[in-house]
């Protein structure tokens, strides 16, 4: 009787995840060559080749689909188990802020993987502006909160530098017309640069929703009525980048920071705080550097 080991299907996972050997290396604190060994390992376990290294990225081969959903359920079925049946010396709240449009892809796999590590935590998520955010944090109302600024946070940490990218839908040709339509939030802090960009490339604008609802901005824009702008990564996977081929202008790069993940907090804020730093760097398909703050 043969065996699969958790933490070679762990690494299995992390590896599908994160689009990479090396990216999940980062992602479990290992060595590339240990996470390399442990898929190797498997495969020979099993028999099989479950990744396609034919190409430059790695891709699953039909037996690595397979085997995947298996070991998603192995590896939640374990880290269930042991955060059951283990002393759990953590409990409470605690408040978690991020800006609306950079709650995905991230925050989802912070608050699984936190939920795992802290089951008897509850984590409030909070989705709002950054200004606002910043008031909630000043208040005492938020324990970690993200924001998107343009300049290095004064008493925060910058995690991660994005380029802010023009978005619409897949396929679509909004950005062609002329005056381009836009869709943007009234608060958004991308706004005024957006319109200044293209003032600034003589390229005619006009809005066609302006909202506080990122809903309605994302169904406008994948009904290809509107172009928007987001920080590159953090765009839904039904909408795409555009390549205008230099029609229109490079838009600049912005900072995500992060407040509260300073030490002195408690062993359950700043490890929610290391989560959301891991998680975020990834964005935008690679681990971006740390800039400090």
């Amino acid at each position: 009787m043969r065996n699969l080991d958790i933490t070679t299907l762990r690494s299995f996972v992390a590896v599908a995840d994160h689009g990479g050997v090396t990216r999940a290396a980062g992602f479990l604190h290992l060595t590339q060559s240990a996470v390399s060994m442990q898929l190797k390992r498997l495969e020979e376990l099993l028999g099989l080749e479950l990744l396609d290294r034919s190409g430059r990225t790695i891709a699953m081969t039909a037996s690595g689909e397979q085997l995947l959903a298996y070991a998603r359920r192995m590896v939640a079925l374990n880290d269930e188990v042991m955060s059951k049946l283990t002393d759990q010396a953590f409990e409470g709240e605690v408040v978690l802020g991020v800006p609306h449009d950079i709650v995905y892809p991230a925050i989802p796999r912070v608050l699984q993987r936190f939920n795992a590590d802290f089951p008897r935590v509850r984590v409030q998520l909070v989705s709002s502006y950054s200004i606002q955010l910043k008031e909630m944090f000043r208040r005492g109302e938020c324990d970690v909160i993200l924001t998107t600024e343009a300049s290095n946070p004064d008493g925060g940490e910058t995690i991660a530098e994005l380029p802010l990218r023009w978005i619409g839908a897949s396929g679509g040709t909004a950005w062609r017309r002329r005056p381009i339509p836009l869709a943007l939030g009234r608060r958004c802090l991308f706004r005024p640069q957006v319109i200044a960009a293209l003032d600034a490339a003589g390229i005619p604008w006009e809005l066609s929703v302006e909202t506080e609802n990122d809903r309605t901005i994302e169904a406008t824009v994948s009904a290809d009525l509107a172009v928007h702008a987001m920080l590159e990564g953090t765009e839904a996977a039904h909408l795409e980048k555009i390549e205008s081929g230099g029609v229109l202008p490079d838009l600049p790069a912005h900072m995500i920071n992060l407040y509260g993940g300073d030490g002195g907090r408690g062993e359950v804020v700043e490890a929610l705080a290391a989560l959301v730093r891991q998680n975020v760097r990834m964005l935008g398909g690679a681990p971006l550097r740390a800039v400090a703050g």
